[in-house]
Formats: structure tokens, sequence, C-alpha cells
């Protein structure tokens, strides 16, 4: 078997007898050993999974119910927070970190009979869109080892790619689910900020911020989702979910008003993925969909005022690592000065480094007016102009990237060409509306992902808009 089946489908032979949890995760490790060199697992979970199976098969042989995910091997994004595997956030500063609890989304998945069977990697602390930031491996595109899967969540991405397992999760705080999504050739979903719990996921933007998964198909995106989301007391900035289940995609896409963002179809779009979004749209046209063009004036504004709310966030979320309470202490610190200087300057990375100065710069007295304040301010200008440009149309589309996925340090020692990967991606992080990365072709055999948005809360018919364009797609 090259593909795992549906989602539903494993779980539903699991609870039938017809396979067991012990055989899928042997299956997953498998995977992940004989496609260790693509480095998109930091750490393998044996012990603990291979005892979740056991459990979960003898209380199927007992005839009781083991949940909607029984036996269904994934992966997590090494920034959540597990029990049977440390959790560094691909950061030297976190090395050797254990949680004491687990993650809400991941309490949530293993209450339905889910198995974590491993950890991957991504950009230290989420800071990046390549996995090149990662403190301890890069891992490399499933289609070409020689480029990046994408990031930060390009692990989870090149993990699911590489059918390592039929699900991974992501975290998206300004396309880090979605970039590699579109780079790897995965689904990539990211929800309406607030709709899926972040208690237990290392923060990196903490406005921004969301948890997502990487599947196979929409319909396993959607089942996960239906999984994790939902109000959690130990996450004060949740909302409720939809009373309708997710997995339930039977909105139709005719007569659906579907906008193309004329600010994301010009200059800086590379040709070939720009002919791959048009012919997607085409298919969309020929579905039934009413296709229009729509303009969002302040839209290329929003790189600029991410990169000054995101390291600001960032500079304010990092200071808890201080070399006092948890992770890396410098062991010939003499006093508590050189003990906060020496930990922080040898365990953060340049990115997280990079970041916090221009955080703190942007928030520090005298600057906070010209670039924080005016940041917020255009946000709010953000959020009017989609709210407006929903009135006019059901969903927005677009390319997720402007590019494919590019060589492996093509970018690297230029961090402002590395942001302006993230302009297309930012916007909705910046609003906080729901937006999923679909695979839409190939351009010289890399995957292309189209973008698809949705007002905010409306993730169950983005999720049926998305499932019925990947069917017209196939």
């Amino acid at each position: 078997m090259s593909q795992w089946p549906a989602i539903a489908d494993i779980a539903t032979q699991v609870q039938a007898g017809d396979l067991s949890a012990t055989e899928l995760v042997e299956r997953a490790l498998k995977t992940m050993d004989a496609k260790k060199d693509f480095n998109a697992v930091l750490a393998p979970i044996h012990e603990r999974s291979r005892e979740r199976a056991k459990a979960i098969d003898a209380r199927v042989a007992k005839g009781e119910k083991t949940g909607r995910l029984a036996g269904v091997p994934f992966i997590a994004k090494d920034n959540f927070l597990t029990f049977g595997s440390e959790t560094t956030a691909a950061s030297n500063i976190l090395k050797g970190f254990e949680a004491p609890y687990q993650a809400t989304a991941i309490e949530r998945l293993e209450a339905e009979g889910a198995i974590c069977v491993g950890k991957a990697n991504l950009d230290a602390f989420a800071h990046g869109g390549s996995t090149e930031n990662s403190d301890f491996v890069i891992t490399k595109n499933p289609h070409d080892t020689e480029r990046v899967p994408g990031g930060s969540s390009g692990g989870s991405a090149a993990a699911v790619v590489l059918d390592m397992a039929p699900f991974a999760l992501g975290s998206d705080t300004g396309g880090s689910i979605r970039q590699p999504a579109s780079f790897s050739g995965a689904v990539g979903f990211k929800p309406t900020y607030g709709l899926v719990s972040r208690s237990g996921v290392v923060a990196m933007a903490s406005s921004t911020d969301v948890v997502g998964p990487l599947a196979r198909t929409v319909e396993d995106a959607a089942l996960v989702l239906d999984v994790m989301s939902g109000r959690d007391d130990l996450d004060s900035t949740g909302i409720e979910r939809d009373k309708k289940s997710y997995t339930d995609l039977s909105d139709d896409i005719k007569g659906k008003k579907i906008g193309i963002i004329q600010e994301h179809m010009g200059e800086g779009l590379d040709a070939g993925v720009k002919k791959q979004i048009e012919a997607a749209v085409e298919v969309l046209k020929k579905g039934g969909a009413d296709v229009r063009d729509v303009s969002l004036p302040s839209l290329p504004l929003a790189l600029a005022c991410y990169y000054i709310i995101c390291p600001a966030e960032v500079s304010s979320n990092l200071s808890r690592y201080d070399g006092q309470r948890y992770g890396f202490s410098h062991p010939k610190a003499s006093n508590l000065d050189e003990s906060y200087n020496w930990s922080r300057s040898e365990g953060f990375g340049k990115e997280a480094k990079r970041r916090i100065m221009i955080g703190t710069y942007v928030l520090s007295s005298g600057y906070y007016d010209a670039y924080y304040k005016k940041a917020q301010q255009l946000r709010t200008k953000l959020i009017k102009e989609f709210e407006a440009a929903f009135k006019e149309v059901d969903f927005l589309a677009g390319p997720v990237a402007p590019t494919t996925a590019y060589k492996i340090g093509e970018n690297a020692g230029d961090p402002l060409q590395m942001y302006l990967q993230d302009i297309y991606s930012v916007p909705v992080n910046l609003v906080g509306t729901p937006a999923i990365s679909i695979p839409a072709g190939k351009v010289n055999g890399l995957p292309v992902g189209l973008h698809l948005m949705a007002p905010q809360k409306q993730d169950r018919a983005l999720l049926a808009l998305a499932n019925k364009t990947e069917e017209l797609l196939a």
C-alpha cells in the first residue's frame, strides 16, 4: 500500500478489526525510518505510540468504542507539547525539554483514538518559510531534494506527502501551514483565528497564531479540524465552533461568488504559477462558480504591517526563554546577568535574534507610534477591506506563494527576499479569516497551491468549496 486510505476509512477498519492500530503505527515508524534522509521528522515516538496502539487494539478486541480516529497515526509539529518525546520548537534553547502536559489539540485527537508517532521539523520557533532556520536539520522537498519544502511547518507538509502518516499538525502565523502545503503538494488548512485551542503550542505571535491540519485531501483535513475545534478553558481567545460538523461538505459550488484578488495576480508572481492559478480559476467557472475580479487596495502594505506586528509579539513571547526556568541554561555563567546573556546568545538562532531586535525596536519609546501603532491602524483598515470584499463575494482566491519551491540556500542570505515569499499568505492572518491551500497542478514538476479564503467563522463553507474544487481539479 503506497498511500494511506482516507482517515475515516482507517478508523472504520480498525474498529471493525480489519486493521490493527499496531500495524498502522509500525508502518508509520518504518516509513519515517526509510525516508529519514528527508529530515521531515526530528523525533519518532516509538515507545508511547506502540503502547497506545496496543491499548486501542485491546479495546477493539473487547468490543469497546475507540473513537473517530481509532488507530490513525499522525505527526505533530515540534512546537506542540506532547508526551513521549522532547518538545524543542527546533531551537537549541529548548533542546532536552520534556513537556509536563500536552497541547489541547493533541489531547482531543488522542481522545478520539489518534496516535502521535513523531515530531516534525520546523523553522526554529516557527520563524521562517523554508525550514532552513531549524537549529538542527534542513528538511528537503519531497519532489526535489535540492529544494525547500516551505515553512515553518515544512516537516509536517513533507511528512504527509512522503506518506509517513495520514495527517500532520501545523501552526500558521503568516502562512506556515498553507505555504509548505503549496510547496510540497499537500492540503493545508488555516482555520478562523481562535477556532482551535493554542494551549500547549509554543507561542510565536499570539494575535495571528492558529493551529491547523496538513493532509492529503480536504476530506481528511475537515475530519481532523472537526475533532480539534471548539472552545477550551485554557485558551481565552477561543471561539465557538460551527454547530454542523466540519465534515459536512455538501455545499455546491454553483452560483458561489468567488473574487480573484487582483493585487495577488500581478507583478512578482511567477509566470508558471500564474498560469496554473488561472487554469484552476477556469475550472471553477466551468463548475458553475460566478468568478469576478476583486481589489483590496491596502494589500501591498500588508507584508510591512505583518513584519512589524509579528516581531513585536515575538520579542515579547521569547522573553520567557531566559535560561532560568526551563530549556538551555549556560553552564559556565557565574551570575544572573551572564546566565541571561549567554543562555540567550547561544540558545537562540540568527532569525530569532533578528525578530527579537526588530520587535523590541518597534515597541521602544519614541518608535512605538511611528511603527507599531501605525501597523495596528493599517491592520484595522485591512480588516474593513476584507469585510467589504466579502459583502460582494462569498470567497476570495489567488496563489498561495509567488513561486514554486526554491532551492535550499537560494534565499538564506537575504532575509528580505525570504519575507517576500509570505506576501500572499500574511493578510488572512492579520484579519483572522480562514484559508486553505489545495494542490492545483505543477510547474516543472513542482507543486502549486490554490489559495481559497472565506469570511471569519465560515470554515465549513470554505472546506466544502475546497472539497468540490479538489474534485474538479482531479
